[in-house]
């Protein structure tokens, strides 16, 4: 495992610089229940949000971070902000930014997305100046979500440090021809991230995809990876496997 595990939070194993901080959450944790116990960070999947609240209130408390995360209201597409000129709202509310992704040089702002499945991408550069993330399922990847990410980060590609949480692995991400083309369509070189299964349909490597496209953008830098939110049931949700479902939170940030 490419992570050091604790009860609540995965800590990136990379070589990030000192006040480079981020963390991944796990399902445990949190006051959530039914499907989504217990540490459950999204408000729109049907959970009571005075208790996704609670859970937002205690990761922050359990992070240190005295700035709140700025939830975004994600689109399975390629929009990247920049914190440092787009206004944005508080986190809090429910009119959260319409994105995919974050960056920031700005110390003490949280960059945050959730996932159940999809993968969340980490940035920095190795001079702990910029930070960013990226929300990459097949639909932003097959739209560039990445190659946007990179050109926000506004560094030079081999000065940027990348990082892989948890997401669904290949054999439990099971999709179709239209999937598999769009994800082609994108990167021609793509159909080695694909294996045929003994109904007629696929199983896709995030990952692999992930680092293709961030390896095309002159990113080789790439850590993490090898999780399954599918498989690891105790640990992860998963919406592949049962949803409704709560959401995980990936979060990072430069340390003021």
């Amino acid at each position: 495992m490419s992570a050091q595990a604790f009860s609540m939070v995965i800590t990136p194993d990379w070589p990030a610089p000192m006040r480079v901080r981020a963390a991944s959450t796990e399902r445990k944790g949190g006051a959530s229940e039914g499907p989504y116990t217990s540490q459950n960070l999204g408000l729109h999947v049907g959970d009571d949000a005075e208790v996704v609240i609670s859970n937002r209130r205690a990761l922050m408390e359990a992070l240190g971070l005295v700035t709140e995360p700025l939830w975004l209201e994600q689109l399975h597409g390629n929009v990247v902000l920049d914190l440092d000129t787009q206004k944005t709202n508080s986190a809090f509310s429910r009119n959260s930014p319409a994105a995919d992704g974050v960056v920031t040089s700005q110390p003490g702002k949280p960059c945050v997305i959730m996932t159940a499945d999809c993968l969340p991408v980490l940035f920095c550069d190795t001079a702990g100046t910029r930070v960013g993330i990226a929300h990459a399922g097949w639909r932003g990847l097959a739209a560039g979500v990445l190659s946007v990410a990179v050109k926000r980060m506004g560094i030079d590609p081999q000065a940027l440090l990348v990082w892989l949480g948890p997401a669904i692995s290949q054999n439990a991400y099971e999709v179709g021809d239209e999937v598999r083309q769009a994800l082609i369509d994108f990167d021609r070189g793509a159909g080695t991230c694909f294996k045929p299964n003994n109904v007629g349909r696929w199983q896709a490597d995030l990952y692999q995809l992930a680092r293709r496209s961030l390896k095309a953008d002159g990113v080789h830098a790439i850590y993490g990876g090898g999780f399954c939110t599918h498989a690891e049931s105790e640990r992860f949700f998963s919406h592949r496997r049962e949803a409704p479902c709560g959401r995980m939170a990936t979060l990072i940030w430069l340390d003021s």
